[in-house]
């Protein structure tokens, strides 16, 4: 009987030992729930997921390039060569996973046209996203910019703002919380949901389907290719994924594979 147990545990040893090991960072929903949904068949198929969960868009790419993460999920291409460019880095995106239509939130009024004059608007304040939220604004027919194609356009390039909007720049995260102080917030789709918002209800204006802001695995290019990176990006792209996007998120996320 020690024969056998000390067998056993030697086998459990060796497998333990021989699995791979990937710590992602991310942030709450969808993407770290998606996260969670992979995790058992990943372990089945010999990768362990560590999920770290982030409440910001700096930190999980940050801490990739200091190899204290082996990927992350949170972000789109835009957002990545933006923060590529900025300090002089080479994260790579491995997959698309889906997309996080961007939406208009308001308290204070239900439909765009009833925004009065002089109202105050938040938008993201990193260069993508403060550029994506005015696009979307441009098409709902509030401003017009200098070049509609521009997706790093901020405040400056508005040509035409008929109802003299006001403009907050605030971090993305903290947008839901001043919702009820501005009259309209456009925010990214993880954040609204965290906050109990249904972007396919709750917003008065809404990206559609086809957005070319894809959520993506982000990583080094010495982890771009391992065994492990190839598992994940599997899991994530797989039809059992789809399917749970599809159940769970009723049209707040769309798949993007």
């Amino acid at each position: 009987m020690k024969k056998i147990l000390a067998l056993l545990t030697a086998t459990l040893a060796l497998n333990v030992s021989a699995a791979d090991t990937l710590t992602i960072g991310a942030t709450a929903v969808p993407h770290a729930e998606l996260l969670e949904f992979v995790k058992p068949q990943l372990a089945k198929d010999g990768v362990v997921l560590k999920i770290k969960v982030f409440t910001d868009y700096v930190q999980p790419n940050v801490q990739l390039l200091e190899k204290r993460l082996d990927a992350n999920f949170f972000q789109h291409k835009p957002y990545l060569a933006e923060f590529n460019k900025g300090k002089g880095a080479n994260l790579q995106s491995v997959a698309n996973v889906h997309v996080e239509p961007f939406g208009a939130y308001s308290t204070k009024v239900k439909h765009l046209k009833d925004l009065a004059v002089g109202a105050t608007v938040a938008i993201p304040n990193d260069a993508t996203n403060g550029g994506r939220a005015l696009l979307l604004l441009e098409k709902a027919g509030l401003i017009k910019l200098k070049d509609s194609k521009n997706i790093l356009a901020t405040s400056r390039d508005i040509v035409e703002n008929n109802k003299k909007l006001k403009f907050r720049e605030l971090e993305a995260a903290t947008l839901p919380r001043v919702l009820t102080q501005v009259d309209l917030a456009l925010i990214n789709t993880n954040y609204a949901l965290a906050a109990n918002l249904n972007p396919s209800k709750d917003a008065l204006a809404i990206e559609g389907a086809q957005s070319p802001y894809a959520n993506i695995i982000a990583t080094r290019a010495d982890n771009a290719n391992s065994p492990a990176m190839k598992k994940l990006i599997a899991a994530l792209n797989s039809p059992a994924v789809k399917a749970f996007i599809l159940e769970k998120y009723k049209g707040a996320i769309v798949p993007a594979f």
